[in-house]
């Protein structure tokens, strides 16, 4: 059930009594997106996050009816560096077994934890320079990053589409936190990363953030200052941006 509902300049955020339902909310409101935006274009272009945190998110996403699914081109949005192609942790091998192997796609793009960062840099630039992104699903991180745009490494007025970065302590650790990795050690220490303005230029935003272990995040990027200290405040200058919480990650706002 919907508890509050309310706008930070630009920003609409909508806090639930669960993660559940917060997750359902997310959504069947992206869903319908998805419909409108097939129905007025022919096709749409989609960014995905991989965390934990997107599970009944994409759980609901993927059980909605009448959207064409062939008509859906999918990205995502970072990739770690140097970790085996068929390591569970990958991003791509998460979003297959969430949604990609799921739904019969119009195509997927996968950055490519296995290839040179220089290789996988070049064929990502060429997919986002051919196509407008419609729609970005994405989380916020416990430092307050979106993608692994962590705060030492975020430019809103990043020159790049695409870069190589490495990942601040607080990041990594989250790794551990959700399950992905054992322990600090397996964390790889470099991923790939779609920039800030790369998220930003796409129509929509459809932010999730469950868990109390984002809540500090999720007051800062509500109540804090626009700024790369917490890079998910530019979600706030966004025209189409929505954050969805649940009273663990809403605690404070």
């Amino acid at each position: 059930m919907l508890v509050k509902e309310f706008k930070v300049d630009n920003l609409a955020v909508k806090k639930y009594d669960s993660r559940n339902a917060m997750g359902e909310a997310a959504g069947k409101e992206a869903a319908q997106y998805f419909r409108n935006v097939i129905a007025r274009k022919g096709e749409l272009w989609a960014i995905f996050a991989a965390a934990p945190s997107q599970n009944e998110f994409l759980a609901t996403l993927c059980n909605e009816p009448d959207i064409d699914w062939s008509k859906v081109h999918a990205i995502h949005m970072d990739e770690y560096v140097g970790l085996p192609k068929d390591h569970p942790a990958g991003f791509g091998n998460f979003l297959d077994r969430a949604i990609f192997k799921k739904l019969p796609c119009a195509s997927v793009d996968y950055i490519g934890s296995d290839k040179a960062p220089e290789d996988a840099i070049r064929d990502y630039e060429k997919i986002l320079e051919a196509h407008h992104i419609d729609v970005c699903l994405m989380g916020i991180g416990e430092n307050g990053h979106i993608a692994f745009n962590d705060p030492h490494v975020a430019d809103f007025n990043d020159p790049l589409k695409i870069k190589k970065v490495d990942l601040d302590l607080k990041c990594r650790n989250q790794q551990v936190h959700d399950g992905c990795f054992a322990t600090l050690d397996e964390v790889p220490q470099y991923a790939l990363t779609l920039t800030v303005p790369t998220l930003f230029a796409c129509d929509a935003l459809f932010c999730v953030v469950p868990a109390p272990t984002k809540a500090d995040a999720v007051k800062a990027t509500v109540q804090g200052p626009v700024s790369e200290e917490c890079p998910a405040t530019v979600m706030r200058l966004h025209s189409h941006a929505t954050l969805y919480i649940d009273q663990d990650s809403g605690r404070y706002v």
